[in-house]
């Protein structure tokens, strides 16, 4: 199976960032593969032709289309032509999460109602995504000033984001049909499944009975990775949560299907930007 490890682990630098962007999709990179966070992401689909990849789903995007996506769930948009493409992101650091909620009012119950990487859209109407839209502008403006008051701002007008969200995803039936190629959603669900194993082309062969060439070649085609990059990266999110959750790296090496410390250590700092242990001191700092 193809070594080749081109993961993706995007850390978010600050405890929020929230921008509004509207790009010729020639500008943007193609190639660009599953991937995730360690913040969580609402993604606001407002203009283009793209497809969002998210776990095993995949889905054509129409405007106003918004989703949901928590810390540990791979996903990526891909443009399929030159159009103009416009979106909004917010990502939230779960601490900022928390510290934005109230007993009576959870805001990350949007993120924690789902089953992971399923119902992460719900689909909003032209004047739900005007009021968002207004909302975001202005928390964008808070956020890059450093004028008198505009800290506080930026956490109301996220706060007032947040609550419209989870309001919204409450009453929220939007179901759209998954587009993933079969054969690769039974491959991921698969690896899933054999994670803490060791996992061969030869066994994705017998399992579904097509040749590890063309599984390979479909697979990175919708993901953009290779089958042993995803495997690589499933496992070190895995990881990343044994860690946080206290576990020692020895453990979480171990509990996350890899059978070589050396390799798990090469392959976390890789990803992740730095040591297993570095990792756990700032999840705990």
């Amino acid at each position: 199976m193809d070594q080749n490890t081109n993961y993706i682990f995007t850390p978010i630098p600050d405890e929020m960032i929230c921008f509004h962007r509207t790009t010729t999709t020639e500008l943007l990179n193609p190639a660009m593969p599953y991937h995730h966070h360690d913040a969580y992401e609402i993604y606001l689909f407002l203009r283009g032709n793209a497809y969002m990849y998210l776990e095993q789903s995949c889905y054509k995007l129409a405007p106003g289309d918004m989703f949901i996506i928590s810390p540990s769930e791979m996903h990526r948009c891909v443009c399929t032509d030159n159009q103009m493409y416009e979106r909004i992101g917010l990502n939230i650091k779960r601490s900022t999460l928390q510290r934005l909620s109230s007993p009576r009012s959870n805001l990350l119950s949007c993120f924690d109602a789902h089953p992971f990487g399923q119902n992460n859209l719900t689909r909003l109407s032209r004047d739900q995504c005007a009021f968002y839209s207004r909302l975001a502008d202005q928390l964008i403006v808070c956020l890059h000033s450093e004028a008198y008051g505009q800290d506080l701002l930026a956490e109301a007008y996220a706060t007032r984001l947040l609550v419209f969200i989870n309001t919204l995803y409450q009453s929220s039936t939007s179901p759209s049909d998954n587009l993933m190629p079969e054969l690769v959603r039974r491959t991921m669900t698969y690896i899933e499944e054999h994670l803490l194993e060791s996992i061969s082309s030869a066994q994705l062969e017998q399992a579904f009975h097509y040749s590890g060439k063309y599984i390979s070649q479909l697979f990175r085609e919708h993901t953009g990775l290779t089958i042993r990059s995803y495997i690589v990266g499933k496992r070190i999110s895995l990881s990343m949560s044994h860690l946080t959750a206290g576990k020692s790296v020895a453990e979480a090496c171990e509990l996350s299907g890899f059978s070589d410390y050396a390799n798990f250590i090469r392959s976390f700092k890789k990803i992740v930007g730095m040591p297993p242990g570095k990792y756990k001191a700032s999840e705990q700092a």
